[in-house]
């Protein structure tokens, strides 16, 4: 694993379903970065909430976002850099995540929402919050495109290219 003299924050965002979790190991493997899927730092009222059918507000958001921001400036204090799922739909969660004590990139995984629907249907493991919020994700979806530190990737590439440009964006390489 190539070592690194500065620690790395990425968030890999996307709506749920587009693969951060899986992205994020591949970090964790090949990378060495720390990753933690930001659906673990949920309190468990936010988690009672979408396994009800019912979508977060930002107001359930906000401490979310803290927790996630206070767990990524934890592991650059010691100097490790860090992977983070974690939607980050609006541009205002985007920006409370780039206060962290290093600038993050976002690495926004990108899917239509039939790709999305299919995989969620084919998951082994069943996601407390239920596909029937997946529209919900895309309405609250807000465009990346006049955000210089967020990387898309589509999702729908062949696995290995769309790991091939994973791994470009956290070396800091444009696609």
């Amino acid at each position: 694993m190539p070592k690194r003299s500065n620690p790395q924050a990425i968030i890999l965002m996307g709506v749920s379903g587009c693969g951060k979790t899986t992205f994020g190991k591949l970090l964790k493997r090949e990378r060495g970065f720390e990753f933690t899927d930001g659906d673990d730092l949920h309190s468990p009222a936010n988690v009672a909430k979408m396994a009800s059918g019912q979508p977060l507000d930002d107001d359930d958001r906000g401490p979310w976002l803290e927790s996630i921001c206070q767990h990524i400036n934890e592991q650059l204090d010691k100097k490790k850099s860090v992977a983070v799922a974690c939607s980050a739909l609006k541009k205002s969660y985007r920006d409370q995540l780039r206060k962290l004590s290093v600038p993050p990139t976002f690495i926004h995984l990108v899917a239509g929402i039939k790709p999305i629907a299919r995989r969620q249907a084919d998951r082994a493991v069943r996601h407390y919050m239920p596909p029937e919020l997946m529209q919900s994700q895309y309405e609250a979806l807000e465009p990346t495109t006049d955000e210089s530190d967020v990387v898309e990737v589509s999702v729908e590439l062949p696995m290995l290219e769309a790991e091939r440009q994973v791994l470009a964006a956290a070396r800091g390489e444009q696609n």
